[in-house]
């Protein structure tokens, strides 16, 4: 490759953003649309270097649009993607949802009992949660420490999953 080509790419490497966009300008005639100093330094240098040792042929122009034409591209979502579809559909965005509820866990409304020590233990599966002697909590992990005093993980102290030592 030609040296002064490799020099002007070692300039190009301690240019800031600001100076590669006028740069950018210069070599392409136009604006860029990007401020990433990384993608002005390659384009910049790609450039360069095409206009000395030469472009794409013109066959690798053609089989290179006829790619892009041939390719099912797609900028945005279709019209209708984040709507509510069937027949009571109000054209309102779908609402977002957290996490699927834990399929290890009961339905809501089911009372989990546990003899532990001297005691037995009844909890209510709530919607969002989980009641234990009138109080609400995030999880069955923070019911089996209030109970035991020690971590434990609620869903084998529960006897809802088994032990997995691996």
């Amino acid at each position: 490759m030609d040296n002064a080509v490799l020099a002007e790419i070692d300039d190009l490497c301690q240019m800031k953003a600001g100076a590669l966009r006028v740069k950018y300008r210069e070599v392409f005639g136009e604006e860029s649309r990007s401020a990433n100093k990384q993608f002005l330094f390659r384009r910049i240098a790609w450039r360069l270097q095409a206009n000395v040792e030469g472009d794409l042929s013109e066959r690798a122009r053609q089989r290179a649009l006829a790619l892009a034409d041939d390719a099912d591209l797609r900028i945005c979502a279709p019209e209708g993607f984040f709507m509510y579809s069937g027949p009571e559909s109000t054209g309102k965005p779908v609402p977002r949802t957290g996490p699927p509820r834990d399929t290890r866990l009961p339905r809501p409304g089911v009372v989990i009992t546990r003899q532990f020590q001297d005691r037995r233990i009844v909890v209510k599966v709530l919607e969002k949660g989980f009641e234990y002697q009138t109080q609400r909590y995030r999880s069955l992990s923070a019911i089996a420490r209030e109970i035991t005093g020690t971590r434990w993980n609620g869903l084998i102290f529960f006897g809802l999953t088994e032990r997995n030592d691996a």
